[in-house]
């Protein structure tokens, strides 16, 4: 499938409403053409709503969406030349492997012959060479997947979006998934708007990640930027396992938890309300006596220590009203070096690591999903 093919999308201004309620609010969002952007949020947020107005399956309140030069807003599906892959896969079962990933030719007035290449083709693009013939029924979900991969590409269209296709594979399948998926994106060039509330897949899987909150974009970056500048308070206790911390700020490059202070090498926030986000998995226990001028230090009394197979999840109190966790690898070493429930631990925190963010203004207003 040559990248030519594949569309910039360009969505301006884009407003979805319920009477009173705003699903979507003014949301705007340039794609170039092959990239992978997935659009992150929570229940609630707005994302799927998004693809929904993409996909030409409802029409936006106000806002135009682009595909390269041509306004496609109030164009019906079927006229936008996209890839659809559902939560559900939404496969015939009814028809067999080759004829459900037919199905879109077919509909389009492709001849039997050229028909049958190209499904070759797609089964071969999504390694299930042979399986032409198989009942949907007699396939594992895995596979199912892939048929439904295989359906959306098959006729080459501009753009594919997918309305988080893996959230119903069991978790070592999924993660399998995801780096078939990115394995598959690299092959086709294409571009792809992923919908998912899994942020671990989104930060896997895309060029750029869209966090969605309340019917807003609140931050969109690549996955490691996402990561280590969160926008806000909101994206910082979404992406990855944070803990929000109040924070009392001391000077323009120093914060306080409890009286213990943090440096930080980023100019504070200029709102009065901060938190210090810290991820479980950048906390590391050190020794009573390091001291390091590239490390922020904190002391607290272990409370729990849990093992979740590759980690152990340690939960630690600042004080007694605050509460945090430590994530670290669950090999022998840490398992004997670790202080008991009850003793105090010493941790250290890189200062590219401390993060502090402002809080934003609550959103009375939930958005659909």
């Amino acid at each position: 499938m040559p990248q030519s093919h594949f569309v910039p999308v360009s969505i301006r201004n884009l407003c979805k409403s319920y009477g009173a309620f705003d699903a979507l609010k003014n949301v705007s969002l340039g794609i170039t053409a092959g990239e992978f952007v997935s659009v992150l949020g929570p229940s609630g947020s707005g994302k799927t709503t998004m693809l929904q107005l993409l996909g030409g399956f409802m029409r936006p309140t106000s806002g135009q969406i682009f595909f390269g030069d041509s306004d496609v807003t109030l164009q019906p599906p079927q006229k936008r030349d996209i890839g659809v892959v559902f939560q559900n896969y939404a496969l015939f079962p009814h028809l067999s492997v080759a004829e459900n990933i037919a199905f879109p030719l077919r509909a389009r007035g492709i001849s039997s012959s050229d028909c049958a290449k190209r499904v070759e083709i797609a089964l071969a693009t999504v390694e299930l060479g042979g399986y032409g013939d198989r009942a949907i029924a007699a396939l594992s979900g895995g596979q199912r997947q892939r048929v439904a991969l295989a359906r959306a590409i098959v006729f080459e269209p501009r753009l594919i979006l997918m309305d988080e296709p893996l959230s119903a594979l069991d978790k070592n399948l999924r993660e399998t998934m995801q780096i078939e998926l990115r394995k598959l994106h690299k092959q086709l060039g294409a571009t792809i708007i992923y919908v998912t509330h899994d942020q671990r897949e989104a930060l896997t899987l895309s060029d750029r990640v869209a966090v969605m909150n309340g019917g807003e974009i609140v931050q969109i970056d690549t996955p490691k930027a996402l990561y280590a500048t969160p926008a806000d308070h909101f994206v910082a206790g979404f992406v990855g396992e944070s803990t929000l911390v109040p924070v009392q700020r001391v000077d323009g490059t120093v914060v306080a938890i409890g009286g213990q202070p943090l440096r930080t090498v980023r100019p504070l926030p200029c709102n009065a309300e901060l938190f210090v986000a810290l991820q479980s998995e950048t906390l590391l226990p050190c020794a009573e006596g390091e001291t390091d001028s590239s490390s922020n230090y904190l002391s607290g009394v272990v409370q729990d220590v849990l093992f979740q197979g590759e980690s152990l999840r340690v939960t630690v109190h600042l004080t007694e009203q605050i509460e945090i966790a430590l994530r670290i690898p669950s090999h022998r070493y840490n398992h004997i070096a670790l202080p008991l429930p009850g003793q105090t631990i010493r941790m250290k925190i890189h200062l590219e690591d401390t993060i502090v963010v402002h809080k934003t203004a609550s959103r009375i207003n939930r958005a659909g999903s």
